[in-house]
């Protein structure tokens, strides 16, 4: 029977490794995930607001129309942040990870404060420019984050602590309840406002004010509760500082005999390095060109995030009242509702993931079942739509066949959930050597934001020519 909270150590480790302040770095690290949880989720169902669409002249626009500018509010994001991973690179190489951090929280808190100042005077452009940067702030914490977090990590618990970064992105809610914002917020504000405020600037502006606390609170977070990577300053030969960061994160003292073993891995792993990579900033990534295995890892571990973009999960981050819509789910509010239920059991089950299954059965196996089970139930939501046809039959209540495809999408979640939510991101984090892992995180980062910058910028179109209803999209996926 597995033992589900047993850690599986590759060396006798003494207990007070595992102390808060581990957990404590490696949390506030994840709290970036927040910002990126946030920013992801609530612009979708902000776009769909009546207010928002009033403000800028959108309910007079074809469903083309709409389309297009729906799509252009959400890539513009994916640009930036695009961009924003690659600029992480240099930023942790040359300036530290927690520098490099700190100035993605304050690029992103810039980019939201932009977009403040859209009106319907102003026009779209201050979103369309407030996103792209804000994009390129959280494209630099997308590349760092998981990089910090697994060079402060204890072996045994690195799984854990890097899901913990990707259940703050998905859910929203790393390791804490009181940690409950982000994304799951992200699904529910607007739900919220439509309820609670009436419509008006207010009511759309909101969501977008939002955006400044999980930024400011990051910003505030890395000065006072994040040490800075003991490996980095190592390698940087700012031995004395690195020393005493791991001690203090081991919470051990200089003289014990594990804190002297890794500070020897560390010294023999950079001394190979030299050796192996050579020196200069861009030796890592020549490294990684001319090695043919690593490169070949490199690619399959880095389109992960294509498999994992491809289940449709950014369609539905960002779309979610085009989603539910196809499926036969009619009215704003119950839109919002439902996509906030979309949120709650994202959540849950990821918080599942990353407690009870990363660590515990496999990556490849966690990938396998719910790359299955999503696949069936997609199939399923096609056959319904394609049969069905709620587009062109609408009712005021889902039909038995609606609600069993809503299951099917409920369940393809809890499969989503457990599996490719943070997966790719775990496997990304620990399949490369310290030589060349840094660029690797690199660029899975920007995997990750390339794919999601197609699908993004292809579901508007996609539902419009993929069959009536939108039933091929779901095929696809």
């Amino acid at each position: 029977m597995v033992k589900l909270f047993e850690r599986v150590e590759d060396r006798p480790t003494p207990k007070a490794v595992y102390n808060w302040r581990v957990y404590s770095c490696a949390i506030v690290a994840a709290t970036a995930a927040i910002m990126i949880g946030y920013d992801s989720a609530f612009i979708g169902t902000s776009i769909a607001l009546p207010s928002f669409k009033n403000e800028f002249g959108l309910l007079t626009k074809t469903p083309k129309e709409f389309a297009a500018i729906s799509s252009n509010i959400v890539s513009t994001y994916q640009g930036g942040c695009f961009f924003g991973a690659l600029l992480g690179y240099p930023a942790g190489q040359l300036l530290g990870r927690k520098m490099g951090l700190l100035l993605s929280a304050l690029v992103f808190c810039l980019g939201a404060g932009v977009m403040l100042a859209a009106d319907g005077a102003r026009g779209l452009g201050p979103i369309y420019g407030g996103r792209i940067v804000a994009g390129l702030g959280i494209g630099a914490a997308s590349n760092l984050t998981p990089l910090y977090i697994s060079e402060i990590s204890p072996p045994a618990i690195r799984g854990q602590l890097v899901g913990a970064y990707e259940i703050g992105w998905q859910s929203n809610r790393p390791l804490f309840p009181h940690r409950a914002v982000g994304g799951l917020v992200g699904f529910w504000i607007n739900y919220g406002v439509s309820k609670h405020i009436a419509p008006g600037t207010t009511q759309w502006l909101t969501p977008f004010a939002v955006q400044l606390i999980p930024g400011g609170l990051f910003a505030l977070g890395i000065p006072f509760f994040i040490k800075e990577s003991p490996r980095w300053l190592l390698n940087q030969g700012k031995r004395e500082a690195g020393i005493a960061n791991l001690c203090y994160i081991r919470n051990l003292s200089p003289e014990d005999p594990y804190i002297v073993n890794e500070v020897n891995e560390i010294d023999i792993q950079a001394e190979h390095d030299r050796t192996a990579v050579g020196t200069g900033f861009f030796a890592p990534l020549r490294h990684l060109l001319t090695n043919g295995p690593i490169f070949r890892r490199m690619l399959i571990t880095s389109n992960l995030f294509l498999l994992q973009n491809g289940t449709g999960i950014n369609a539905i981050n960002y779309y979610s009242p085009t989603i539910f819509k196809s499926i036969g789910v009619t009215g704003t509010n119950t839109s919002l509702l439902t996509t906030g239920v979309f949120g709650v059991i994202k959540t849950v089950l990821g918080l599942v993931w990353c407690f009870f299954i990363i660590d515990h059965f496999g990556r490849r196996n966690i990938l396998l079942v719910g790359a299955t089970g999503g696949a069936l139930s997609m199939l399923a939501i096609a056959i319904y739509i394609k049969v069905d046809q709620p587009q062109l039959n609408p009712t005021t209540s889902l039909p038995p066949a609606g609600k069993a495809a809503m299951f099917f999408f409920y369940l393809w979640t809890a499969f989503y959930a457990a599996s490719f939510n943070g997966t790719p991101w775990v496997v990304n984090s620990e399949a490369f050597p310290g030589t060349v892992r840094q660029v690797t995180q690199c660029i899975a980062a920007c995997s990750n934001w390339l794919w999601n910058f197609v699908i993004s910028r292809a579901t508007p179109t996609m539902f419009l020519r993929m069959g009536s209803g939108g039933w091929g999209v779901y095929l696809f996926f």
